[in-house]
């Protein structure tokens, strides 16, 4: 049996926490897509970490934790991840696998990565510039490099050959700094993962969920970043959206069950690209100060505003959303009016679907209002004890969507969760 927890927003929705709290429930946790763009915040012996590529149950002593095929790996992030995760008492080699088909990011992945954001200018997309754009376009063209190439004792010929092709991009990009330093990173940490358990992931995950093993898909990014179903072209290079746990681990579409959508009870965006319900005013920046909202990975201010109910379901459509978490509740504590966005008006008609190339169209958000609670919620654990303004507030989100809120995070501990009815 395989359940999936992904976003369902433009990211950054407490993913991490929601597969921390889930994670004792499951024997295996598996990363199927996206890169170390991902900033996934726990909070462990009352300390901050912020997980970029090792899945989020590493801190669970019994829980197994794959990074599948889908991802696009950096080597010297994840050895600098693996020292952060052994300072507090992790055997990160017992329990960590990493599929021999995961792409590689390399030195030059990130320099192209670079050099093509400073040439688009003011049409920038907004990327974290780790590399996983450049190291998914060498997936596709059937260039990459993967985990299972460092156990071949041509490696180093293999990188040379495919780093002389980058530089050939480079130099038309008129891009020439040095990168000898990231070079040398790289192949320590490429020999750090040698030690690794390096598995045939598709095999290694469907014989755990043959012999009954509970799997968990921890998906990166958010359903709004899908390459297909996103805000085209300030998207992310992969499928965030539960299709692509299948191709991600190698599992069949039959062996999911639960997907379990994440979304705040407001919405944020990093980054450029389209962002309906963004607020310009004193507002949007009280949500950034009380959400502290700035980037796990990048440190970025986030883009905040209203939650988006119109982008909302058509996230919950396209992953077949079972059940929702909704996190950072407890931020709109100190909000005496809130809103939610229930249409688009779009050239003077309301709408409720996302439209194609959200892009290129001037979109006005058409609101519904709300009385807020006014009140802390953050010491409460029963959904019986919330606010009425804030049981309206969830329940009317259950009826637009179709789909019910079930659990609700009202802060950042691990215990501050509230089960709803």
């Amino acid at each position: 049996m395989v359940d999936v927890l992904l976003g369902l927003q433009w990211g950054d929705e407490g993913k991490g926490k929601i597969v921390d709290y889930f994670a004792p429930r499951y024997d295996l946790i598996a990363r199927f897509q996206g890169g170390p763009n991902a900033g996934h915040t726990l909070y462990v012996q009352q300390k901050k970490i912020v997980l970029h590529q090792i899945p989020s149950g590493i801190f669970h002593e019994k829980t197994i934790n794959l990074i599948g095929n889908g991802v696009v790996l950096d080597p010297v992030v994840l050895k600098k991840e693996c020292e952060t995760v052994a300072s507090f008492g992790i055997d990160y080699r017992k329990n960590l696998f990493i599929s021999e088909r995961t792409n590689l990011i390399l030195p030059t992945h990130r320099a192209l990565d670079k050099a093509s954001e400073v040439l688009k200018g003011n049409e920038k997309i907004g990327s974290t510039l780790k590399g996983i754009g450049p190291a998914y376009m060498d997936k596709t063209g059937r260039n990459a490099l993967r985990v299972g190439d460092i156990l071949d004792k041509n490696f180093t010929t293999q990188y040379i050959r495919l780093r002389l092709k980058h530089q050939k991009l480079l130099d038309s990009m008129n891009f020439h700094e040095d990168i000898s330093g990231w070079e040398e990173e790289f192949f320590e940490a490429v020999d750090f993962m040698r030690g690794f358990n390096i598995v045939n992931g598709e095999y290694f995950i469907n014989e755990k969920i043959t012999s009954g093993k509970t799997v968990l898909a921890e998906g990166a990014q958010g359903s709004m970043l899908d390459v297909d179903f996103g805000t085209f072209p300030y998207v992310t290079s992969s499928n965030t959206i539960s299709a692509g746990v299948c191709t991600g681990l190698g599992i069949a579409p039959q062996k999911i069950k639960e997907v379990i959508g994440v979304t705040k009870a407001y919405c944020t965006r990093v980054g450029s690209g389209p962002f309906p319900t963004e607020l310009h005013d004193e507002t949007g920046e009280l949500l950034r100060k009380l959400g502290h909202e700035f980037g796990a990975t990048t440190g970025r201010p986030r883009r905040c505003g209203w939650i988006d109910l119109v982008a909302l379901k058509f996230a919950g459509m396209i992953n077949g959303v079972t059940q929702l978490v909704m996190t950072k509740a407890d931020v709109l504590d100190s909000f005496s009016d809130l809103k939610i966005c229930e249409s688009y008006k779009i050239d003077g008609e309301e709408k409720a679907e996302v439209p194609y190339q959200m892009a290129k169209l001037e979109i006005e958000p058409v609101y519904r209002s709300f009385a807020g609670w006014n009140a802390d919620i953050t010491g409460l654990s029963s959904f019986k004890d919330l606010p009425e303004a804030m049981k309206i507030y969830v329940n009317h989100i259950n009826q637009y969507l179709g789909i019910k809120v079930k659990y609700i995070s009202n802060g950042p501990g691990r215990e501050q969760i509230i089960l709803a009815p």
